[in-house]
């Protein structure tokens, strides 16, 4: 997208959106990142969907990150598409764990299943949604593994028990202790390879 190409599209947002906009950037890549109110996203998603100019009709995917120092932690980022323009743009909000965000199923039917991957990936309701369960992990499953707070060795491991003939879970027992490795390459000289 030229750069002309994205002042106009900026400038048309403006317009359109208005105050519904907390902020507007570009990324490295070119895209154009807009950050909305948690109450509004809803309202921003149907006008991109319909404005007749640029015509956002695609959700390529829907995003989580997550940001244990804010006190906002999560970013939900929706990323849209436009066909008949090759637009791409990254519309963004925050939230925490309590608020949930308004699911927008009904303007993109696709949202679905992103919007469960979220919530069982980070732990972020979506209200109104009208599946609201685990959809990649078990549905006893503890906590929420790409938060950031997550143990690296989860909490329970599951195995097959061939004397019980079903599926066990069992606490998480390391059978070696956690090491540190001398990553010496035996291609390099010595002295220059080690560090310390």
């Amino acid at each position: 997208m030229t750069v002309d190409a994205l002042g106009e599209l900026e400038d048309h947002l403006a317009e359109q959106l208005g105050d519904l906009v907390d902020d507007t950037r570009l990324d490295k890549s070119g895209d154009l990142i807009i950050t909305v109110p948690i109450d509004s996203i809803v309202d921003v998603l149907r006008l991109l969907r319909e404005d007749a100019k640029y015509q956002f009709i695609a959700l390529t995917d829907i995003i989580g990150v997550d940001y244990p120092v804010r006190e906002k932690r999560f970013d939900v980022c929706y990323q849209l598409l436009s066909p008949s323009k090759n637009f791409r743009m990254r519309v963004k909000v925050m939230t925490d764990e309590i608020v949930p965000v308004p699911s927008v199923c009904s303007i993109y039917a696709g949202a679905e299943w992103y919007e469960r991957e979220i919530y069982d990936m980070y732990g972020v309701r979506f209200s109104d949604h009208p599946d609201m369960r685990r959809i990649l992990t078990d549905y006893g499953f503890d906590g929420y593994p790409l938060r950031k707070d997550f143990p690296v060795t989860g909490f329970v491991e599951c195995r097959y028990d061939d004397k019980l003939k079903r599926i066990v879970y069992e606490p998480v027992l390391l059978r070696q202790e956690i090491r540190n490795f001398d990553f010496l390459s035996p291609w390099e000289d010595f002295d220059h390879a080690r560090l310390d």
